[in-house]
């Protein structure tokens, strides 16, 4: 038998099998599809990562543990993991993303910037923002290669003695005896704890959930910037914008890759069954990508180096579910992530290790709570929130 059987090792279920094996605990992941994958909400090579979070006080001790442990896996994988650029919240001077980015940095003691349009241009040529827009910079934010990152985690976690089963979905988990017996197409596995991370299956696993973790297509562009040097790394910051016709984030060219670019929410396309996505991409969607390009970053409108459909796994108020399952003691669950939930991984992957440890976590995870207030103010029809 083993103490923890870990279901779904994509980012945080990755980061929670490592830390549980190097907790001295028998525990063995399960993966649906391979590791990586580009089936879930972590491929596309990079995730943004930033301290002024004013989404919620409760993020801030969370995203700077964060940064610290994904430092401690480069110093454990011998990987480049996290690359600080600097970050750009960028919106009209009196809009919620720019002032509540000042606002946190106020509050947080973080060093920043507040910079107009013809300084953004100035100091970062690859942005063309118009004199109507303003932005914050935060000098600590920057990205990380998620899949460079869930890949050390699992080798790590296996070296460790971790045992990893890929291309095994499960089938359906139960009670037994004083643990958990989870069954695979393969066989059955027995543990005295279980830890769902299963990202958009979640509700395929737990259908209690499926109402609140609602899966939604996200569409992604990479294209060959027309002059190269104002996206590298060194000049160009990541970035979120909030304009009129949407919310959009980005990222320099890594790797080479190309220019990297999202809207938030894309064309809202939710879907019931992860498996039911559309994994094509479409004109329809490059159209979505290239008005944010064609408006302030020109530079990098080149073709196409490529475009990708993953997904979001929302919430209705866009905050983490982070709790012991409700209805089953020694079961553990980490979904609903929103499309900002990979930064925290690292430290995700902590809080379940201790929970299955039976360690009181160091931070304040009430947020993030299946609670019945919280659960009650999602029965209420709540305008959709518009954080991230």
């Amino acid at each position: 038998m083993y103490d923890v059987i870990v279901i779904g090792v994509g980012g945080m279920g990755s980061a929670a099998v490592y830390h549980l094996a190097r907790r001295g605990c028998r525990v063995l992941g399960l993966e649906r599809f391979g590791i990586p994958h580009a089936f879930g909400s972590y491929h596309g090579f990079t995730r943004m990562i930033r301290l002024a979070y004013f989404v919620g006080a409760e993020y801030v001790p969370l995203v700077r543990a964060a940064y610290r442990s994904w430092r401690e896996l480069e110093e454990v994988s011998g990987k480049s993991i996290l690359r600080i650029t600097g970050g750009l919240d960028i919106g009209r001077p009196d809009s919620w993303i720019v002032e509540g980015s000042r606002r946190a940095c106020l509050e947080l003691g973080l060093p920043h910037e507040e910079l107009d349009a013809a300084e953004v241009n100035r100091r970062f040529p690859g942005y063309r923002l118009p004199d109507s827009m303003g932005a914050i910079f935060q000098p600590d934010a920057g990205y990380v290669r998620s899949e460079v990152a869930i890949g050390a985690y699992a080798a790590a976690a296996q070296a460790l003695g971790a045992e990893i089963v890929t291309d095994s979905p499960v089938q359906k988990w139960e009670k037994h005896g004083t643990g958990y017996r989870v069954h695979t197409a393969s066989g059955s596995h027995r543990a005295r704890k279980l830890v769902f991370t299963a990202g958009a299956w979640v509700g395929q696993l737990l259908p209690e959930l499926r109402p609140l973790c609602r899966p939604e297509r996200q569409v992604v562009l990479w294209t060959e910037p027309l002059r190269a040097a104002p996206f590298e790394a060194e000049r160009f910051p990541v970035f979120v914008l909030i304009s009129q016709s949407g919310g959009y984030y980005g990222f320099p060219n890594v790797g080479g890759k190309g220019f990297k670019i999202g809207k938030f929410n894309h064309r809202r396309e939710q879907v019931d069954d992860p498996a039911l996505l559309d994994r094509e991409c479409h004109p329809e969607d490059e159209a979505v990508l290239r008005e944010p390009i064609e408006a302030w970053f020109p530079d990098a409108n080149g073709p196409t180096r490529r475009m990708m459909a993953c997904m979001f796994t929302n919430t209705p108020d866009e905050h983490f579910i982070l709790d012991r399952h409700p209805g089953a003691e020694d079961v553990y669950v980490a979904a609903g992530f929103s499309g900002h939930g990979f930064k925290f991984c690292s430290v995700i992957g902590r809080v379940l290790a201790d929970w299955c440890t039976d360690r009181a976590p160091e931070w304040d995870l009430g947020r993030f709570a299946l609670s019945p207030e919280r659960l009650a103010r999602w029965r209420t029809d709540l305008p959709r929130p518009t954080h991230r």
